[in-house]
């Protein structure tokens, strides 16, 4: 071979080595994370290349990592350096093909074993899974003679006896029951004779493994075992029920509910039938029952998860069924503890969901507490009344059971018409009717029920079948067929697969049971209530007669009304026999042929009307599913509504009309505490107690306010009670009073306090019921927004929607002025988002207002200067712009009278799509649309507190450029005109934004455009005229907003080249470009700048002035190396500056110099104290010194500019010198005092330190050194 190769091999070989060392020496490094990559990589290395001998590398690692020669403190690196080496071998896929290093392997983690204190169970688990993947031959000729002590061991540890059962599982026919026998004596494992110390080594797994709530794997081995040795009964009693629950912790029970859970799958079903009769289950019920508290474990979605997945798994019925039943079986004190509401039923196969349901019901009927595995906390057995009643177990049974029911329904689980119907019939059979004897003819009466049900199980029942009534009216459509599947695309819900409502259904079979003979009514039909029912049932099969494609959603809407009334006759007869009355009378009117009679002043409400009246009082209503049905018919008859039907809707949410709304209120009130629930109760008496508490002594200085004079009549019956029995009379009667005088007079005292609290009492129950009325009122005028929505949503082409916008607006303005409590919150941010989104940014609106084009015109003005007039912006905004959608409205629709637009505009329309919709005025007076806007937009520049904003009249232009050109003037001619500074500057932000639409050329000449240019520079330049020193925040507002402005038009003179004289605003803008003018402003000057480009003015670099040096300023003289000034040498350290007692004097400011001028003596009493800090001590460093009163400035710029001229040859040490000294200041060591003459820094006076600013400081601050090596010779100048 070439010699380039053989050195190529060699390198290979070489960082081959190499890698394999460094490897090996990072299995044991200290960092924990780092130990399993080098492990990764060492794997990866060994699988890439197969030539590198195992057992040369495990030498290598053994060598690196010796157990015997490393250091004590070494011990663990090396322990886990060994581990992860064989990780390493193990990994690579190679180890099981290599015998000896397998072999050696295995005794190098057994050697690892008995390093538990830093490995734990590592080393066996590693070799558990090493086991497990060697072939059977390779185990019996390898490992299986080596392993044979811990094997024989296996009752001594977890870990052994996991070796063992893995090894049984795995290779069946090496450990076969002769070989078990020879090793530990025995041929099984599960045994009488082994329970005991099995239990003991389960127990000690359990408690290792508690941290990570999971199955301990010697567990689940260990069942996977006695069920192959046929041992599964014994183990389960002996060695779980008898053996660990016996132990009282919180680890191994839950073991054991983790162990019930897994075993599910693999039992068969005698043996699941007595694993959910046994001990466990028991004991795992008392769980669900006491961990109901806070901050408890619960298991209970744990096990859940374990019935789902064995029902997910098992294709077996009965195994599903049994499972299932053992489970719903499980009850405290009659109560399941299994969930009503678990979704685990949808895994069923129809066979056994049908058997379960059948099931229930025969529960329900005949309950069999005998079959229960029932039990009862500790605190219940306390209260021995109810635990041994059998009708309070039964009651509590059937409660769970009807709510399973419907709850099957509900749940997602694969189920036929006939189940549903079959649970629906049953639940409104024993919600509503009883049964006096069996009858073929119904099957729900086939069998009696075992214990009569009371009124409460009516009840019970009663409300959960309501809940599945309305988890029907939302059923998709079930089955197969075409037909079925075509409704489900048309997303139609609440009918089955040949198109009937199930609600339809129901009705049909309550007829059915109100015509029998064998069965009466929980509640009896009168003679009225039920004409009533077989009216309704008349008037919905004539519907169905009439049901057409046209009317078909308007039917359908009446029929469900109907039905769901007529169920309701079962639950409150008395009270909706008003409604059904008046709905049937609606119904006949609404589908009669008579022709309309021409409605006069006292004319009988239409059947729309009416209809509205009747949805209104069903709103009010608790029942979710009426006020569902009620919205949906709303939705269907919304075609048909008039004006005066909605205006019914908008009088309950007319703010004004509170006042008159009473008697309504009450009717509303007496309805929901009959509909709250007990739940609801709750939470309005927790908030209602939390109300009291926190207005207590509101209330009661109220009361003491409102109720002086109520307090003066109380004190003059006091006395009259008192003098009646002469308890007070004056000199008349010195004598004591006896004793039945004084019992008499104490009973009349009594009654007259208790007579003054009832009427306490009684003023704050009024209050209480007062404030319940405004939030049951609120609560009903919320519903009735949605009323509102679907009207605007679904009739938006409508006119009568112009009828909404006002009332809306008043409720907006009502609700921004009133209480911000959370419901008062919601019903404004609803009623906002309707009035945005479902009106003014409806893409669809009225196309017929050829009529209305005078009212609308007024509506929009009448609009404008309710906006105008309004002092909160807020609402200000919803008028403005309920007046911009007026303005879609009017200019979409096409007039006769509107003219077409000019041959030029014409011609321009072309360069932009769409432009003929832009040109047309549609149904708009532009003149007097025109007047109505300019008024507004006068108003906004010209008021100085005006509600409205540029936002408002940017849409304006953004939506409807037409009314661009005629309002731009009045732009113009507010840029100087306007009220104050910001209404100037908000004239150049809209003329800008106006510019800037391209769509208002289509409306200009070229002439009017040049005009336009030449006008707006001419305001612009006035207005800067007028500008002062840019300080103030409007000042500087105004002139960026000018500058922008003008940076558009200059660009648009430039490159459309328009003849316009720009002579004087170079003038203006020269003269602005001055220290008073746009001052420091960054931003100004970038704006100035862009704007003077247009000018041909470029903007001037900025000189470093500082770094240049000065030409006449004399050389510094440079001291010598070591020179030690006169002052400070130790002898003359405290002398100050001036000599001859005389005083330091003050500086520019007029303030005392600084410390460090000070003679000893002279300090003030912040400084003798020590309160001045280190930044104070240096605060007037750079004032100068006044000597005779003369500032010396020319000595201060010789400094200065001396000491920038040699700043670059010293940077290094004037760094070192400064950190020093910035030491030393922090520390604030006053006790050293420098002399003045080297502190201070010359004559720099107060105002010519502020223009220099922080740049000028820091340079000062580098030139420190050599600034204070000549300032001596300038003091004794």
């Amino acid at each position: 071979p070439p010699p380039y190769a053989i050195s190529s091999k060699e390198t290979e070989d070489d960082e081959l080595k190499y890698t394999l060392k460094r490897l090996g020496e990072g299995l044991g490094a200290t960092r924990e994370a780092a130990r399993p990559g080098f492990s990764l990589a060492l794997a990866q290395v060994l699988q890439a290349f197969e030539e590198i001998p195992m057992c040369s590398v495990l030498e290598q690692i053994k060598e690196k990592h010796n157990l015997e020669k490393v250091k004590k403190k070494l011990v663990r690196n090396a322990a886990f350096g060994n581990f992860f080496g064989v990780m390493a071998l193990f990994q690579s896929g190679r180890l099981v093909k290599d015998q000896k290093a397998l072999l050696e392997s295995i005794q190098l983690l057994q050697q690892l074993a008995h390093h538990q204190a830093h490995l734990r169970d590592l080393p066996r688990k590693t070799l558990i899974d090493i086991m497990s993947e060697v072939p059977e031959t390779v185990f019996e000729e390898v490992l299986f003679g080596i392993l044979r002590s811990d094997l024989a061991s296996a009752l001594t540890s977890p870990e052994n006896l996991h070796l063992l059962l893995v090894g049984i599982q795995k290779f069946p026919s090496v450990l076969k029951p002769k070989n078990l026998k020879k090793l530990f004596g025995s041929s099984t494992v599960v045994n009488e004779k082994n329970i005991p110390r099995l239990v003991e080594l389960l127990r000690s797994a359990a408690k290792s493994e508690k941290k990570d709530k999971k199955l301990p794997s010697v567990v689940f081995d260990l069942l996977q075992v006695s069920l192959k040795e046929g041992a599964f009964e014994l183990f389960w009693e002996e060695g779980v029920e008898n053996g660990l629950l016996k132990e009282k912790s919180g680890p191994v029970s839950y073991m054991c509910y983790r162990l019930l859970g897994s075993a599910l799958p693999f039992l068969s079903l005698d043996q699941l039938q007595m694993v959910l009769k046994g001990k466990v289950m028991q004991h795992y019920g008392e769980h669900v029952v006491t961990s109901q508290l806070p901050d408890r474990f619960k298991f209970a979605p744990e096990m859940e998860g374990y019935i789902d997945e064995f029902l997910s798994s098992c294709d077996d019925p009965e195994r599903q069924l049994a499972v299932l039943i053992g489970f719903s079986t499980l009850t405290n004190q009659g109560y399941p503890v299994l969930s009503s509401s678990t979704r685990v039923v949808k895994h069923l196969q129809p066979v056994a969901l049908q058997k379960y349901v059948d099931w229930l019901k025969d529960m329900f009927l005949r309950p069999d507490l005998d079959c229960c595995l029932d039990f009862s906390s500790n605190r219940q057995k306390q209260n021995q009344e109810k635990v041994n009643k059998a009708q309070y177990k039964i009651a509590r049974l059937r409660k769970w059971i009807i709510h399973r029911l419907a709850n099957i329904i509900e749940s997602p689980v694969k189920k036929e018409e006939s189940l549903v119907m079959d649970v629906s019939r049953f639940c409104f059979f024993h919600a509503f009717f009883e049964a006096k004897k069996k009858t073929s003819q119904i099957c729900e009466a086939n069998v009696l029920p075992s214990e009569p049900l009371d009124e409460q199980a009516h009840s019970v029942t009663e409300n959960y079948f309501f809940a599945l009534l309305q988890t029907l009216n939302t059923l998709t459509v079930l089955g197969d067929t075409p037909k079925a599947a075509a409704l489900r695309e048309k997303h139609i819900h609440g009918v089955t697969a040949d198109g009937k409502l199930w609600i339809f259904l129901l009705v049909e079979y309550a007829n059915k049971l109100l015509s029998s003979e064998h069965v009466r009514a929980v509640k009896p039909f009168t003679k009225g209530q039920r004409d009533a029912w077989d009216r309704t049932l008349q008037s919905v099969k004539n519907l169905q007669k009439k049901e057409n494609k046209s009317d078909s959603a308007k039917v359908v809407a009446f029929q469900q009304l109907l039905l769901l009334m007529a169920i309701h006759l079962f639950k409150n007869p008395s009270e909706t026999m008003d409604v059904l009355s008046d709905l049937l009378n609606c119904t006949e009117r609404a589908f009669s042929k008579e022709p309309k009679k021409k409605k006069t002043g006292n004319a009988e409400p239409g059947w729309v009307e009416v209809m509205v009246e009747i949805l209104l009082s069903l709103l009010a209503q608790p029942s979710l599913l009426i006020r569902r049905i009620s919205k949906s018919t709303f939705v269907r008859i919304c075609p048909n509504l008039n004006k005066r039907g909605l205006q019914l809707i908008l009088d309950v949410l007319d703010p004004y009309q509170e006042q008159n709304e009473e008697g309504a209120v009450v009717v509303l009130e007496e309805s929901g505490k009959k509909i709250k629930s007990a739940q609801d109760m709750d939470e309005e008496g927790s908030e209602d107690s939390s109300d009291e508490g926190d207005t207590e002594e509101e209330n009661d200085s109220e009361d003491e306010e409102e109720n002086e004079e109520v307090d003066d009549d109380f004190r003059s019956q006091l006395m009259n009670v008192l003098q009646a029995g002469n308890a007070v009379g004056g000199d008349e009667s010195d004598e004591e009073l006896d004793d039945e005088a004084m019992m008499a007079l104490d009973k009349n005292i009594s009654a007259l306090f208790a007579e003054q609290q009832k009427r306490i009492q009684a003023k704050k129950d009024e209050k209480d019921r007062m404030r319940k009325e405004k939030i049951l009122r609120r609560d009903f005028k919320i519903k009735v927004l949605d009323l509102v929505e679907v009207f605007l949503t679904k009739q938006s082409e409508n006119p009568l929607v112009f009828d909404v916008i006002e009332p809306l607006l008043r409720v907006i303005e009502q609700c921004m002025s009133s209480d911000s409590d959370k419901q008062e919150v919601d019903f404004l941010q609803k009623t906002a988002n309707i009035f945005k989104n479902s009106l003014c940014r409806s893409k669809q609106y009225c196309k017929r207002v050829d009529t209305l084009q005078e009212d609308l015109h007024a509506f929009v003005e009448r609009l404008v200067k309710k906006a105008c007039k309004h002092t909160d912006s807020s609402v200000a905004l919803y008028y403005f712009s309920a007046s911009l959608y007026l303005l879609k409205v009017l200019k979409g629709n096409m007039s006769d009278k509107s003219s077409a637009p000019t041959p030029l505009l014409e011609k321009q329309s072309s360069t932009i799509p769409q432009a003929s919709q832009l040109l047309s005025t549609g149904c708009l007076d532009m003149e007097r649309v025109t007047v109505i806007y300019q008024q507004a937009l006068t108003q906004f520049l010209t008021k100085r507190n005006s509600a409205l904003t540029s936002s408002m009249f940017q849409d304006l232009f953004s939506r409807f450029p037409i009314m661009c050109k005629p309002l731009v003037g009045t732009l113009v001619k507010s840029i100087t005109a306007g009220a104050r500074q910001h209404q100037q500057a908000q004239a150049c932000l809209l003329l800008q934004k106006v510019l800037l639409l391209r769509e208002l050329k289509l409306f200009v000449t070229e002439e009017e455009w040049e005009e336009l240019i030449r006008e707006s520079i001419s305001q612009v330049t006035e207005s800067l005229k007028m500008a002062g020193m840019c300080v103030l925040k409007a000042e500087k507002e105004k002139v960026a907003k000018s500058l922008e402005l003008l940076n558009f038009l200059l660009k648009n003179v430039t490159e459309q080249k328009l003849h316009v004289n720009l002579t004087e605003l170079d003038k203006v803008l020269v003269a602005l470009n001055q220290p008073e003018g746009i001052g420091k402003s960054a931003r100004l000057d970038a704006l100035y700048w862009n704007v003077m480009r247009w000018l041909n003015y470029t903007k001037p670099k900025k000189e470093k002035t500082a770094n240049k040096p000065v030409k006449d300023a004399e050389p510094l003289k440079r001291k010598k190396k070591g020179f030690l000034p006169e002052t400070k040498k130790r002898k003359n350290r405290k002398k100050g500056i001036q000599e001859n007692g005389v005083a330091p004097v003050a500086s520019e400011d007029g303030e005392p110099a600084a410390p460090e001028e000070q003679p000893p003596g002279t300090e003030t009493p912040k400084q003798k104290k020590g309160l001045m800090s280190g930044g104070s001590k240096h605060k007037h460093r750079n004032r100068g010194i006044r000597e005779n009163g003369v500032a010396m400035v020319e000595s201060r710029e010789e400094a200065v500019n001396g000491a920038d001229a040699v700043a670059g040859k010293k940077k290094k040490k004037k760094k070192k010198t400064n950190l020093n000294r910035k030491r030393k200041g922090d520390a604030g060591n006053e006790a050293e005092q420098v002399p003045a003459a080297k502190k201070t820094k010359g004559n720099i006076s107060q105002e010519t330190q502020q223009k220099q600013g922080k740049a000028n400081q820091q340079k000062q601050g580098k030139a420190k050194k050599k600034r204070k090596e000549n300032k001596a010779p300038v003091l004794q100048e």
